[in-house]
């Protein structure tokens, strides 16, 4: 029996090839992150997902961003979630609607990707909606932070009445920069008090309730906070989310080879940024060069909480409901 490592891999098709397989061999990947590019139907992706828990003892992770509204990687066959505001528009006028049908929403999610053998979503998004950010836009619940929290705990509830544990993103708030990480580095300049009264609420919130189980950092500089972003820095992973606001779940970063990743160097530098600053998972998508760089020559360092974070990661077994 080998442990699961701290990266998380795409894999490249419908089905494993040979070079995947020699890929989540590796003792350093500790799960598979899925892509429409993997996804033809729900038998399809089950069989996949069976697939890559067979590769590894114990089985390694298997996640995908399934939010709703544009961010939805399997479609025919699955539910269509809608984005995340519109839960927030009917809060404004009916809020126990709201919160029924956040809680239901994650309920779906959980069910259709559960019965596909898949353990969690990237899934609720924190990010306040300020009506600036181009990569958030209508993915945020609200531009309020009492109704982010009230909406992304009712959905995590879903989640958690299914089964599946929840990964709050992007700490610690993506929704003021304009920018999309994916292809710029964005810089918000606003203090720690203003986003700790604001953006940062929610997730200490969800952090208090013990609703979320993971963390996803933004690759965002805030420079009155820190020079590097937060997924790179450790006073935002070990001083904040873990010291100031008590967070002991799993902290994954975002996709490695994002642009706004691309400042602390190549992609194993970039790694060990992400470990040294306290992540405990990082994720390497779609350059199969990259992922296979970041293999042969990264020495991800010791981490003793990792199991037990990984485990918690983990599909649950949902008991079945009397009528």
């Amino acid at each position: 029996m080998t442990t699961a490592g701290p990266v998380m891999l795409g894999v490249e098709g419908l089905v494993l090839t040979d070079t995947d397989r020699a890929r989540l061999a590796h003792p350093s990947v500790g799960g598979v992150i899925l892509f429409a590019r993997n996804y033809a139907s729900p038998a399809q992706v089950t069989a996949l997902v069976a697939d890559i828990r067979a590769a590894r003892d114990p089985a390694l992770l298997v996640a995908v961003d399934h939010e709703g509204g544009r961010v939805q990687r399997f479609r025919d066959g699955f539910t269509a979630v809608p984005p995340m505001r519109t839960l927030g528009e009917r809060y404004d006028t009916d809020r126990a609607s709201a919160l029924d049908e956040a809680r239901r929403w994650g309920h779906v999610i959980a069910g259709e990707l559960g019965a596909c053998g898949i353990d969690f979503s990237f899934t609720p998004v924190l990010d306040l909606d300020y009506g600036e950010s181009t990569v958030i836009g209508h993915r945020a619940f609200h531009a309020d932070a009492t109704a982010v929290s009230a909406l992304a705990s009712a959905l995590c509830a879903g989640l958690r009445d299914g089964g599946m544990a929840a990964v709050g993103k992007h700490f610690p708030g993506h929704g003021r920069v304009a920018a999309d990480s994916h292809v710029a580095l964005p810089v918000d300049p606003r203090p720690l008090v203003e986003l700790a009264a604001s953006d940062i609420a929610p997730f200490a919130d969800l952090i208090g309730r013990g609703a979320i189980d993971g963390i996803m950092p933004a690759h965002v500089v805030y420079p009155a906070v820190a020079p590097e972003p937060a997924g790179f820095s450790s006073r935002w992973l070990q001083t904040i989310l873990r010291g100031e606001l008590g967070f002991d779940g799993l902290i994954f970063s975002d996709d490695l080879e994002m642009a706004g990743a691309h400042g602390a160097g190549d992609i194993v530098a970039r790694a060990d940024a992400a470990h040294a600053a306290g992540c405990d998972m990082v994720l390497a998508c779609n350059d199969f060069v990259a992922m296979d760089d970041l293999l042969t020559r990264g020495r991800p360092p010791p981490n003793a909480r990792l199991a037990d974070r990984i485990e918690r990661m983990r599909r649950r077994a949902v008991a079945p409901t009397n009528h």
